[in-house]
């Protein structure tokens, strides 16, 4: 089920989150808002107010028609770089030509207002007359003029009957008057649409970047977080492995005591066992292999463990069991006991006939967790090494291992007053 699921999430590309890909939309435009608005206040635009609104319904009307660009481009999402390119560059034309068109449509109701008082500032009257040409003149500045000789009060004029023919004052006025015809208008306004377009192309190409980096950073960060899971997999198939080698060596261990009250006829101390040995599998075998048990879960396993061989040392095997209340939700290895406990049973209470007491001991230390296993028996090499089939301590080694890294330690030595012990330390971590 991990392993199915693992794959649906790699067969799935990596996308760039919605908010994400709308807040790089929105900053790109409204930096160039910022930039024209900017722009527009130091070269002192005339009619800036009225300006400054219809550039906003630009720039709203911009960020509409980007998003709309959005999912062919996240179609593009698994595409190599140069098809993302190529595709950029041909679906931006007429988006850019979009955009050039709705900027005209809202600046065409003040663009004549604004011209015009640019020329007045320039002391030039532009006007359209009815055929559209465009006509510029310059204004008639004689009332200011004689203002500047100091006349006190301006000349009072005399009606003149109008003429049949021009005065020569018209006809110089008419020659002065600078007339663009409705052909050129139409091609200003072309050239004009042109640059519009071509600025607008370039701000869709440079979101576009934008997008393909945000794009190849999250395909990057799911790599990560593939390569992550893929780590976490096959460190859970080692536990499991290292987990399995510990069950066939305590079932063959149980099977010989099993099969040694069978031939003596002990067969009420086998019944018993054969009970014990199948509440022990249940509850060995009804988790996951690889999960966290707590350590009263697991002192409660090797407990049943022991019940078994005590049915083969009636007389021999005795179990101390110490475990502070507060440290009996601490999370470790299921059957990471195991080995140890079966060690002391076989190195420590099979080879004499004495009573020998192995102990189960837990405490905190440092901030870290420590499981002592020990007994009082001869000890010996075998111990230190883990006995048969190679299991044993070399196991706990690998497992906690694979499962801490450095954070893990084992101790094994003989104890002072005779017998053996093994002291695991492992980070405490609560059992939630």
């Amino acid at each position: 089920m991990v392993a199915s699921a693992m794959e649906f999430r790699s067969a799935q590309p990596a996308r760039v989150p919605v908010r994400i890909v709308l807040a790089s939309i929105a900053a790109v435009w409204l930096a160039y808002f910022v930039i024209a608005t900017l722009r527009g206040w130091l070269v002192g635009l005339e009619l800036y107010d009225a300006l400054l609104w219809r550039r906003a319904v630009v720039i709203l009307a911009s960020m509409a028609v980007t998003a709309g660009l959005w999912p062919l481009l996240r179609l593009l999402d698994p595409r190599p770089i140069r098809e993302k390119a190529a595709a950029v560059l041909l679906v931006a034309l007429p988006a850019s030509l979009l955009l050039a068109f709705i900027n005209q449509w809202v600046f065409a109701s003040i663009e004549e207002q604004a011209t015009a008082q640019i020329g007045a500032r320039d002391g030039l009257r532009i006007r359209s007359d009815e055929a559209g040409n465009l006509l510029v003149d310059p204004i008639d500045r004689e009332p200011a003029a004689a203002e500047a000789y100091g006349t006190a009060t301006p000349p009072v004029p005399v009606p003149q009957p109008t003429p049949a023919i021009p005065t020569i004052a018209q006809q110089e006025q008419a020659e002065a008057a600078i007339t663009i015809d409705a052909q050129t208008r139409e091609d200003i306004r072309w050239r004009q649409l042109t640059d519009l377009a071509l600025g607008r192309y370039f701000l869709l190409l440079a979101w576009a970047a934008l997008y393909f980096a945000l794009v190849n950073a999250e395909q990057a960060r799911a790599a990560e977080r593939r390569e992550g899971e893929y780590r976490r997999a096959a460190k859970a198939a080692e536990l499991r492995s290292l987990r399995y080698q510990v069950n066939p060596h305590f079932l063959f261990n149980t099977l010989n005591s099993l099969s040694a009250l069978v031939m003596t006829g002990k067969s009420d101390a086998a019944e018993q066992m054969i009970q014990t040995l199948s509440n022990f599998y249940r509850r060995s075998l009804a988790g996951d292999p690889s999960a966290d048990l707590a350590l009263e879960q697991e002192v409660a396993q090797q407990q049943l463990y022991l019940e078994i061989e005590a049915a083969r040392f009636p007389e021999r095997l005795r179990v101390a069991i110490d475990l502070p209340a507060a440290l009996a939700d601490a999370r470790v290895p299921g059957m990471i006991l195991q080995p140890l406990v079966e060690n002391s049973v076989r190195y420590g209470v099979s080879p004499v006939i004495r009573a020998v007491t192995i102990r189960i001991t837990a405490r905190e230390e440092n901030g870290q967790l420590a499981i002592e296993v020990s007994d009082d028996g001869p000890g010996g090499s075998g111990t230190k090494s883990g006995g048969g089939f190679g299991i044993g301590l070399a196991n706990v080694r690998d497992r906690l291992a694979a499962r801490y890294g450095d954070a893990a330690a084992v101790e094994s030595d003989a104890r002072p007053g005779g017998g053996w012990r093994t002291v695991i330390h492992l980070p405490l971590e609560r059992h939630v």
